[in-house]
């Protein structure tokens, strides 16, 4: 037999390269599928600056026609060019089992009730999911469609146990699905049965037909969807057992039904990336509390120990312990932690008001790179375009910036509304509105703060708010073994000038001491580190 003339050799093979060229590193074929298991590892590793969490609520409440670009516009088009590698997008699965992707297996979510008494315009009265169905579009593919064609990688995430259904707002009834009227025995309680623990509607999984119909959702999305990856998100909402609602555990058996949940959508996810020759990557949205976990129902550790998940996110409605917990947890097993840096949602306004701002995202994000995470996950932030987007997914870009530091932007009443002994999985130092300090004549108090050593040129002020506004004269306030001198006192809020060259990275230690001279005791409810250039 002749050989071949070179051409016919080369120009395949030149041309097999320069379509790979083409493609964005998520969508290349990244082998025949021989060796899903190794494709994983080196997709989960791959650079993710920031994660952009979308709920996918734009679908329904905020479009103002039906179209690809008007979708698009309000979340996704802004973060292109950004700090942004990794989109996941939430396609509503509110009540368990409602979505605004065309489901077969769920429920199209195409209500377009108003909010009574609001008339045209409100409620889900915008709702365009059924338009776009209409003339054969689907949010999904859109969104992922478009991820691809930008080169950002794709999740789909699907909230596991989502109770808005039960939260007693007008629109709670129109997301009760049908299965659950028809299956009232799948719930862990009832309107006259409200566990102490979280919300009545949530699902039980202890059903196997719970099981698996959460299997059957996600395995539609992976064999219909071009996705890079699914996340479950174990936040929305996190009670999945009556054992755990009613009592606050739960047992072996139960952990066991949910990790074996995990196996088969892991099993499943491989099948289909070995069909497609790319794998699907699975993330998991869980409290940074390994053992709140176990009580909840996940061995995450043992998830992670049998590689059925590639990426942890922690920390949700709630943070429980310092980042560095779950990064030591993700490195043992190598798999990438991404912390979740939520909304704000202290009852007190102004606190919230201080947390929501940019230098707080600036100062949480600097906590999460300085723990040695892989990166930064962002949840209910919807503004796109904005300047977070590029600032948040570097220490170079963020160490310039103004910064504010407080010992927890979340809050813990979240924590104690779903699991009542919440506290005793708290490892983190809180001060709020709600955990005040308060220092009795004599007496001293102490918090450490997590802060990054500034640039040079910054100014640098600790603030206090005292509740009550009373007198702080007998305040002493000392930094590490610096006693701070009061700059100004501005109603019920007193600032204090802090040196920056005594400030490490780290967790620095604050005192606070009540002279014993002192005629009443003095609360501190409130404290903020600001850093400004």
């Amino acid at each position: 037999m002749k050989p071949l003339p070179a051409r016919h050799i080369v120009l395949p093979l030149l041309c097999v390269f320069l379509a790979t060229l083409g493609n964005p590193p998520a969508a290349r074929a990244e082998g025949n599928g021989a060796n899903i298991k190794q494709q994983r590892h080196e997709a989960a590793h791959r650079t993710r600056r920031i994660i952009f969490d979308n709920d996918g609520n734009e679908v329904v409440y905020y479009m103002d026609e039906a179209t690809p670009e008007a979708l698009l516009k309000k979340r996704t088009t802004g973060v292109v060019g950004t700090q942004v590698d990794t989109i996941v997008y939430c396609t509503w699965s509110s009540g368990f089992s409602y979505f605004t992707h065309n489901t077969k297996v769920g429920v199209p979510f195409v209500s377009t009730a108003e909010e009574p008494g609001k008339g045209p315009g409100s409620g889900f009265s915008r709702n365009k999911a059924q338009a776009l169905f209409d003339q054969g579009l689907d949010p999904l593919t859109i969104v992922a469609d478009y991820c691809r064609e930008k080169e950002i990688e794709f999740f789909w995430s699907m909230r596991m146990n989502d109770v808005h259904d039960a939260w007693g707002a007008w629109y709670s009834p129109f997301l009760f699905p049908p299965l659950k009227k028809a299956h009232p025995e799948w719930l862990i309680g009832s309107k006259k049965n409200v566990p102490p623990n979280g919300t009545w509607s949530s699902v039980d999984y202890t059903r196997p037909e719970i099981r698996d119909l959460a299997f059957k959702f996600i395995e539609e999305v992976c064999n219909n969807y071009d996705v890079d990856g699914i996340q479950l998100d174990f936040f929305r909402h996190p009670v999945y057992f009556k054992s755990f609602a009613f009592e606050g555990n739960t047992t072996p058996e139960e952990r066991g039904m949910m990790t074996d949940l995990l196996r088969r959508i892991r099993s499943m996810a491989d099948d289909v990336g070995k069909k497609r020759g790319r794998p699907i990557l699975i993330s998991v949205r869980v409290p940074d509390s390994m053992e709140y976990c176990r009580a909840m129902g996940f061995d995450i550790e043992g998830w992670m120990k049998d590689d059925l998940i590639d990426i942890l996110v922690p920390s949700g409605y709630f943070r429980l312990r310092p980042w560095e917990d779950s990064v030591a947890l993700g490195k043992k097993y190598n798999i990438p932690v991404y912390p979740s840096l939520s909304e704000s949602r202290l009852r007190d306004k102004e606190a919230r008001s201080v947390r929501a701002s940019l230098e707080s995202y600036r100062a949480r994000a600097m906590d999460v790179w300085q723990s040695g995470a892989d990166g930064v996950y962002m949840f209910n932030f919807f503004h796109a375009p904005h300047p977070l987007w590029n600032e948040l997914g570097a220490l170079e870009t963020l160490a310039p910036l103004n910064k504010v530091y407080t010992t927890g932007a979340r809050g813990l009443r979240e924590m104690s509304y779903w699991n009542k002994k919440g506290d005793q999985f708290l490892r983190r130092e809180h001060l709020s509105p709600e955990r005040p300090r308060t220092v009795s004549p004599g007496e001293s108090a102490n918090v450490s703060l997590r802060v990054d050593k500034p640039e040079p040129g910054a100014t640098v002020t600790l603030n206090l708010r005292i509740k009550d506004n009373v007198p702080t004269d007998s305040l002493a306030v000392v930094y590490k073994d610096v006693t701070l001198p009061l700059l100004k006192s501005d109603g019920a809020w007193r600032s204090y000038n802090v040196i920056p060259s005594i400030i490490h990275t780290g967790m620095n230690r604050i005192a606070f001491t009540n002279e014993h001279t002192a005629t009443h005791a003095i609360t501190i409810d409130d404290m903020n580190l600001r850093v400004a250039y």
